[in-house]
């Protein structure tokens, strides 16, 4: 109604401040649904979610209506001024009483409108978002005014003046119009529209549908995959074209099946695949083969070879001396054998 009648109501009013007027007055519900938009997602929802408290969708749409209700019905008192001061002595009323009116409407969108939008999204199959909610930005954007319009034209009657035409430009004009009983029509769809929100079978439908669009996103349903165009092996061709399932799985095995096409060719391709266990190889080919034994024993000449020993000789021991810090030392090398401290060690 903002594009309609209250445009009309406040173009009969006094400026606000010198400049405000009824064209300037729509900067008031963008401010209102910033202003609340933040104080109710950032306080209101969170607070209600600590407690546990959560807000049904048909309840918000009821406490948007609710506030545009009481937003015509604060229009009505304006509607009630404009009369009375113009009775009394001919004077306008501000502009800026329309202030309350406007922010009413902002408050209530944040309930109504975004309530509007959750239910486009959560409720439509996870293909259709998109459309989903273009459905509903037409539905809340468009469809109001159209209403609207077609709503004035059947009450245009009612915005007749004295002189017999629907221009209202003064406030002489609009003081001898019926305005008023257009809020009153608007005022009675307000409170339609919170009862019908309120009523519980209309809260379990919403609820119904928003849970099986849920339990859609949690268990969405599989298509059946197409099986493979694989040609009979009686035609003795090779040749294999992957479905677009296969080919549109993903980029990493599209790379993969691109990158065999060009070492291989078109024909199917077989992956080797191993195991991380130490062994024998498993193939057919060394299957078939005789296995060897692998044990050797070692001879008696090896054995003395291996510990450096040949037939009935121990051993021998190299001369060593020792310094006292354990150091071994040739023999013969220092001079004065009989040096303290020096120790020698003969063989055995």
């Amino acid at each position: 109604q903002m594009a309609t009648t209250f445009i009309i109501q406040g173009t009969v009013m006094a400026k606000g401040f010198g400049f405000i007027d009824a064209s300037t007055m729509n900067n008031a519900d963008a401010l209102s649904v910033l202003f609340f938009g933040h104080l109710v997602g950032s306080y209101f929802y969170p607070a209600l979610a600590r407690r546990g408290i959560k807000i049904e969708t048909t309840y918000k749409f009821a406490i948007g209506s609710t506030l545009g209700a009481l937003a015509i019905a604060w229009a009505l008192f304006i509607e009630y001024r404009i009369h009375s001061s113009y009775n009394h002595d001919g004077s306008q009323v501000n502009i800026l009483w329309q202030c309350v009116a406007y922010i009413l409407i902002g408050c209530g969108e944040i309930f109504a409108v975004s309530a509007a939008y959750e239910v486009a999204f959560k409720a439509s199959p996870p293909e259709k978002k998109s459309l989903a909610s273009a459905l509903n930005l037409f539905c809340v954007g468009g469809i109001p005014n159209v209403l609207c319009i077609f709503l004035y034209n059947a009450c245009r009657s009612w915005f007749r003046t004295e002189r017999g035409t629907t221009s209202i430009h003064n406030v002489e004009d609009y003081a001898s119009a019926q305005v008023y009983k257009y809020f009153l029509v608007l005022f009675v769809i307000a409170l339609f529209g919170i009862v019908v929100n309120l009523l519980p079978s209309v809260k379990q439908y919403v609820i119904s549908i928003e849970e099986t669009a849920s339990d859609m996103v949690k268990t969405p349903v599989m298509k059946k995959r197409p099986q493979r165009n694989l040609r009979s092996q009686t035609s003795g061709s090779s040749d294999y074209s992957p479905t677009p399932s296969e080919t549109d799985s993903s980029p990493m095995l599209r790379v993969k099946r691109h990158q065999a096409y060009l070492k291989y060719g078109s024909g199917p391709v077989l992956y080797k695949q191993g195991s991380m266990r130490a062994g024998p190889s498993l193939s057919h080919e060394d299957a078939d083969k005789p296995k060897k034994s692998t044990r050797r024993s070692l001879k008696k000449s090896q054995v003395g070879k291996l510990y450096r020993t040949s037939r009935g000789q121990s051993p021998k021991r190299p001369n060593v001396v020792t310094t006292p810090e354990g150091r071994p030392i040739k023999a013969g090398v220092i001079a004065g054998g009989g040096k303290k401290g020096v120790t020698r060690q003969d063989s055995f």
